[in-house]
């Protein structure tokens, strides 16, 4: 069962990939393939918060 801990680390993972992933935005110089990397990280990063908080409010 998911801690409200599980799910403030994983936001804080989010934010901290989205942060990276801006900056490498900003920087022409940053390759396709580091891009896409950061943005599949982010995106299974957000899909475990999804999966946790549905599985959370099921529970309740």
């Amino acid at each position: 069962m998911p801690t409200p801990t599980d799910l403030a680390e994983l936001e804080k993972q989010h934010q901290a990939l989205e942060k990276e992933l801006a900056e490498a935005l900003a920087h022409p110089s940053t390759d396709d393939l580091r891009l896409a990397e950061l943005k599949r990280r982010k995106l299974q990063v957000k899909d475990e918060i999804a999966r946790l908080r549905h599985h959370s409010a099921s529970v309740h």
